[in-house]
């Protein structure tokens, strides 16, 4: 018996129906075993039976009571076990055998395991694993079904016993005096078409049978350019094809009925690149199903998010081939971050391009002029460029996707955050020129690069930016052919320096936050320690940006902090056993700047002890900073920076007429004001600040627009604001 029966469980008895499991009938071919059948079609016990007419499961019962009732049972013991049923009424569903037509598959079983393994499985353990097990295992391929619908089955029938399968409609006609010149090849037409049987002269018959419908699916290559019969080259040109994509369902469906029939025919495989999917499931992890109400209607969610939001949720939120976990917060998280973040970028240039009056098409982008922000910004952008397209022609899609949502911030609160003030400037000089035509250039090569991910966002995009200034422009970005790279304004030095300024920004305004002192109140220095140093124009990025006075590279910081290493005993203890004693005074004598980069470094920390070296990884130790008092500290990777809290009487008093201005702008804002309107700044009630207001004037009227400020007294729009502790009315005119 197979080797899934076993003497040690269950009964040791076996119950054999040949008729109703693949297994079973396995069993009674080989033993010899008689093939019963008393149930119908319909799924009713025959009239062979005592309960002729009664459904199979109902019978079930009836049955058992029989065979106690005539001392014929031995145990009917009831437990839980999966049972197929049907996925559209939940009726419960047997297997049934009956008599088919096969396609002989293991003949040609190394020949398809040869196939599979020209092919590119993204991933490739489906390949190799789940596709690769099915192909190792390969039955025959049963491909008749007893219905109406379908392909009929091209055979044709003798009651002497011969067979014929029919190749061509041009054969049929040939064999047969009743085929209609205009046969439709689908029943009843095609049943009605008969020959003479070679063998006795009898008239043939075309057999009940439809070819199974994913026989249709696996021929769709050449079937959908009727060859063999015409189209001869676009079809060699086509096949096989670069990629396909469907569910992981498939391994058993569309992926196997390609393979299989390409092998039969031409014995390649029929696609270069597989990239398979994973399903889509709620919120919570379960499948989705109408009847467990947690089916979302694909209409629906387009009118509420939008093509492109799901659309891009699905190319970044997780690798294809995962399954994911759909809900409506998930993509409209994606459309914030990476969308609305596009959207406002583009939103800022049109802005300011429409105050300006600036047509792109009037300008060049002449990178010897360009500032070190925008080199940045193009070489940033063609890096980009070169990732993308790089992932997308090795279908990496979250990749692509991730590196597209990565520059797109970059632009919009690093380059556009930092140029803002250049957009502002009056007149048209080169700096201003220099700005418009990088971030033009930046947003018109993103639409292209991301066309094929978001394709309605971009098309708004280029129209507006590109087809709507130039004539001769293709109408629509997908016409356009998708970004090249410009390999001469890829600089890596630069973006390395400029990534080494992002990741010290991050850590200061980490610094700042737990220190509780705003970005606008200026702080005095601030040290580093990273990988190398940065030249002086991007020390004074950083120093702008976190508003620090001065910035300086150290070599260590054990002047700011210290780090304490100390084992975890109940962890370790196990691992070390008598060792532990020698690796706490090891410990004891570590240099805890150096193990803790050692830790960062590799994942874990090496000590040679005289008992023999030991390997300690991060849930062994316990790693603790200590911070010089008047500084704050922040870590990561390689970057260390300590922040200077302590505060002097100008540093806060530059505090205080930065959050002056910050306060006008807010009122220019509520206000309606437009970007370019001057003002009259009023200002009354509190002779501290305005003081500090008079002797700062000349910079809060540059900063705001003011054509006056006037003190003790308010007009216009006014608001009273506490700032530091100090309260103000304020007002604009």
């Amino acid at each position: 018996l197979p080797i899934y029966v076993t003497t040690s469980d269950g009964t040791g008895i076996v119950h054999i129906a040949p008729a109703f499991g693949e297994d079973d009938n396995r069993v009674c071919r080989k033993y010899d075993m008689p093939f019963v059948q008393y149930v119908d079609t319909k799924g009713q016990m025959t009239e062979d039976t005592d309960w002729p007419g009664v459904f199979v499961k109902d019978a079930d019962p009836l049955i058992l009571e029989n065979l106690k009732e005539t001392g014929k049972l031995f145990k009917a013991p009831a437990f839980e076990h999966s049972y197929p049923h049907c996925w559209r009424c939940d009726t419960p569903l047997i297997y049934y055998a009956r008599e088919s037509w096969f396609i002989k598959m293991t003949d040609v079983k190394d020949d398809l395991i040869r196939n599979n393994r020209t092919v590119n499985w993204i991933p490739k353990s489906i390949g190799e694993g789940r596709f690769g097990d099915w192909l190792e295992h390969v039955q025959d391929w049963g491909i008749s079904r007893n219905r109406y619908w379908g392909t009929p089955l091209n055979v044709w029938e003798c009651e002497c016993g011969h067979q014929h399968a029919v190749g061509s409609i041009e054969e049929l006609r040939g064999l047969s005096d009743n085929c209609p010149a205009d046969i439709e090849l689908h029943r009843p037409y095609i049943d009605n078409v008969t020959f003479p049987c070679p063998e006795c002269g009898k008239e043939m018959h075309r057999v009940p049978e439809v070819i199974d419908c994913w026989f249709d699916s696996g021929a769709m290559p050449f079937a959908q350019w009727h060859y063999p019969f015409e189209n001869k080259d676009i079809f060699e040109r086509r096949f096989p094809a670069d990629f396909i994509s469907e569910a992981v369902d498939q391994t058993r469906g569309w992926f196997y009925s390609l393979i299989a029939i390409s092998t039969l025919l031409f014995n390649k495989a029929p696609y270069r690149n597989v990239i398979v999917l994973g399903h889509v499931q709620d919120e919570n992890g379960q499948k989705m199903s109408k009847s467990k109400g947690n089916a979302v209607d694909p209409m629906d969610a387009l009118r509420t998010h939008g093509a492109d939001a799901i659309r891009w949720y699905f190319y970044e939120n997780s690798a294809p081939w995962l399954p994911n976990r759909y809900h409506a917060g998930a993509v409209q998280e994606g459309q914030r971050k990476f969308m609305g973040t596009l959207w406002n970028t583009y939103a800022f240039f049109v802005l300011y391009a429409d105050i300006d009056n600036f047509d792109a098409t009037k300008y060049s982008l002449d990178y010897e002029k360009l500032g070190v922000m925008d080199k940045w910004c193009l070489s940033r952008l063609n890096t980009m460029v070169k990732e993308v397209d790089d992932n997308l022609a090795n279908y990496r899609v979250t990749e692509a996707a991730k590196a597209l949502q990565s520059f797109v911030e970059e632009l919009s609160n690093w380059y556009v955050r930092r140029s803002r003030s250049r957009f502002w400037a009056k007149g048209m000089e080169q700096d201003k020129i220099n700005a418009y035509m990088t971030l033009y250039t930046a947003l018109v090569t993103t639409a292209k690069a991301a066309a094929p991910m978001i394709p309605f966002m971009t098309e708004s995009i280029y129209r507006n930016l590109v087809a709507g200034i130039d004539k001769d422009a293709p109408e629509s970005v997908h016409l356009c052919d998708y970004p090249a790279v410009e390999e001469k304004y890829i600089d890596a030095e630069l973006e390395k320096n400029m990534e080494l300024v992002l990741e010290i920004v991050v850590l200061g305004r980490a610094a700042r936050n737990t220190a509780n002192i705003k970005n606008r109140q200026p702080i005095g220095n601030m040290f580093v320690k990273a990988g190398s140093e940065l030249p002086a124009f991007f020390r004074e990025i950083v120093e702008d940006e976190l508003n620090i006075k001065q910035i300086t590279f150290k070599e260590n910081m054990e002047e700011y902090l210290s780090y304490t290493v100390k084992p975890q005993f109940r962890v370790l203890g196990p691992k070390v056993g008598k060792q532990m004693s020698d690796v706490k005074a090891a410990l004891l004598k570590l240099d805890g700047q150096k193990a803790k980069e050692e830790m960062d470094r590799n994942g874990f920390l090496k000590l040679a002890l005289p008992s023999g070296e030991v390997t300690l990884q991060p849930e062994d130790i316990e790693i603790t900073m200590s911070q010089t008092e008047g500084y704050l500290c922040q870590h990561a990777g390689e970057v260390t920076i300590a922040l200077e809290t302590t505060l002097t009487p100008e540093l806060i008093e530059e505090g205080f007429v930065r959050e002056i201005v910050s306060k006008l702008q807010t009122m220019r804002k509520e206000n309606g004001f437009e970007v370019t309107d001057h003002i009259t700044v009023y200002a009354e009630g509190n002779d501290k600040l305005t003081e500090l207001m008079r002797k700062h004037e000349e910079e809060i009227s540059r900063v705001v627009l003011a054509d006056a400020m006037q003190y003790g007294r308010t007009e216009g729009f006014s608001k009273e604001w506490n700032i530091n502790g100090e309260k103000i009315v304020l007002a604009v005119k």
